[in-house]
């Protein structure tokens, strides 16, 4: 499992609130005051992360053999880096350099794609089905935090990302060979504790106090409802 250092400062008072998105989780709403990142940090990470999204799913169409398989990649891999292009737009408007903001994210975001990079190419399709899923969810929730320009960065997330084709792929593998089953099993289970690292230290603290935990641990909860019902919905235990 990877672990990740990196300091955030910390805003005076924000909150985070976790909203629906389509059939996973109730609303929620949870008071994180001075836990939600300053708004750079957030849309920093957010852009940079759909930007890997693209780039992985872009490097798994030379591989796949079948040719509607390819279309589908395609569609997916557009749709994170229209969500990209569309947030580096929202850098913008507020008078920053999309490129400084992104920056800092740039090494240990690359190292999370790294890990997450399975040893074969459905291993990197389920990885983005979750990461992409979890980590959407959880930036879905910061947005409540940052007022005119989160309601920005909550339509771009939740704009349509494509990826129900994945779904389609990886379960026909799982019915053409059930060895597929255990094996994207273990590997969804694997993906979880790096994915919820990398949401833990968008919060601005490395080590949370019991209070803090347990302000966090109901957006958590929900966040590991909703991979539970992705990995039901591809037939994998999570």
């Amino acid at each position: 499992m990877v672990n990740w250092f990196w300091k955030r400062k910390r805003p005076l008072t924000r909150t985070l609130r976790v909203r629906s998105r389509g059939d996973y989780g109730d609303v929620r709403r949870v008071d994180f005051a001075e836990l939600a990142p300053e708004i750079d940090t957030y849309l920093g990470q957010a852009a940079y992360l759909q930007l890997g999204f693209f780039e992985t799913l872009s490097d798994l169409i030379a591989p796949t053999p079948e040719l509607s398989q390819k279309e589908s990649l395609s569609l997916a891999a557009g749709a994170a880096l229209l969500k990209h292009r569309a947030l580096v737009d929202v850098i913008r408007e507020r008078g920053d350099d999309p490129l400084d903001v992104m920056l800092p994210f740039r090494e240990p975001l690359d190292t999370f794609r790294r890990a997450t990079h399975g040893a074969r190419p459905l291993e990197t399709m389920l990885s983005v089905q979750i990461t992409a899923g979890m980590l959407d969810d959880f930036y879905l929730a910061l947005s409540a935090s940052y007022g005119a320009t989160g309601k920005q960065v909550a339509e771009i997330l939740q704009a349509d990302d494509d990826r129900d084709a994945l779904v389609s792929i990886l379960k026909d593998a799982i019915d053409s060979d059930p060895e597929w089953s255990s094996l994207l099993a273990l590997w969804g289970r694997r993906l979880v504790g790096d994915t919820l690292l990398i949401a833990r230290a968008a919060l601005g603290s490395q080590a949370l106090d019991e209070e803090e935990e347990a302000r966090v641990d109901p957006v958590f909860t929900d966040l590991l409802g909703a991979h539970s019902r992705r990995m039901a919905q591809l037939g994998l235990d999570a």
